[in-house]
């Protein structure tokens, strides 16, 4: 947030705040969020919501989705918000950066955060050529964005390749079902071709390697990719296929501390399962 741009300090009614016009992130209704609505009515709300002045002397939302949401749930009329007269695209931005900053972040939301910025950035004159490696006198707007966030200018064009993806296919990529780099090469394909990929993957309960999404992606930019195509593909035997087990996310992470990250938890459940493997073993021993 641009901190030399008038800032007005008010208390909003709840009915006068709107979500920033095509927020990326999501706002779900989950046990975390009922944490921060009995925060909200035991201390109050305690870090403003951030917004922009509209017409009709309504407001809309920069920083506070969440905040804003538990407040209506829990029955607050007026919050505390500090008001920055901004244009659409200094606000996007803000929005974006304002966020980025969260534990867990879904390539989806990471994918369109980066394009609406890489968008109002364009609009503010930087250079957005997606396919440019080579770099100028200025920096590419993709490099901009990475360094602010932390991850190379190719890897922002990654994300932002995502958004051609059909929702159904996306959702896969956020459940864990398609790694970020197939997902890329799939997002190639023709919404049609996509279509027709979902219904042979929920038909043959499969996802494509790598390799196969390469190769898909071939197919499609030479005219050739039709649904017996992908049928075909899908159904190769994929290099060192073997049966897997799936655990839900959501249900594990309430039996392990806030701070674990997902690689920390399988970490832990390895070794417990461990653990079991040699009691069992030891009272084979014993009974023998």
């Amino acid at each position: 947030m641009n901190t030399e741009k008038n800032v007005q300090a008010m208390q909003l009614p709840v009915n006068k705040l709107r979500p920033f016009e095509g927020h990326p992130f999501q706002v779900k209704d989950d046990a975390e969020m009922e944490q921060l609505v009995w925060s909200i009515l035991t201390q109050g709300l305690l870090t403003p919501i951030t917004a922009r002045p509209l017409e009709n002397n309504e407001y809309e939302v920069i920083s506070g989705h969440r905040r804003l949401y538990a407040c209506k749930k829990a029955g607050i009329e007026t919050v505390p918000a500090l008001i920055y007269a901004l244009d659409r695209d200094a606000a996007t931005i803000a929005m974006v950066d304002s966020n980025l900053h969260r534990e867990k972040i879904l390539p989806s939301e990471k994918a369109f955060a980066y394009k609406l910025k890489m968008d109002a950035m364009s609009r503010q004159g930087q250079r957005t050529d997606l396919t440019s490696t080579q770099v100028g006198r200025k920096l590419e707007t993709a490099e901009m964005i990475g360094q602010q966030s932390g991850e190379s200018k190719n890897q922002v064009r990654r994300y932002i390749r995502l958004t051609e993806l059909i929702p159904e296919i996306l959702q896969m990529v956020d459940e864990g079902k398609i790694a970020l780099t197939p997902a890329v090469e799939l997002s190639y394909l023709a919404r049609q071709e996509q279509r027709n990929l979902l219904e042979t993957m929920e038909s043959e309960d499969c996802t494509p390697s790598l390799s196969q999404a390469i190769r898909m992606k071939r197919l499609s930019q030479s005219g050739e990719l039709d649904i017996d195509r992908i049928f075909d593909i899908l159904r190769e035997p994929k290099a060192n296929q073997h049966e897997k087990i799936s655990l839900d996310y959501g249900q594990l992470r309430r039996f392990f501390p806030k701070h674990y990250t997902p690689d920390k938890i399988q970490s832990a459940i390895m070794r417990l399962v461990e653990a079991d493997f040699q009691r069992r073993q030891r009272n084979r021993s014993a009974e023998r």
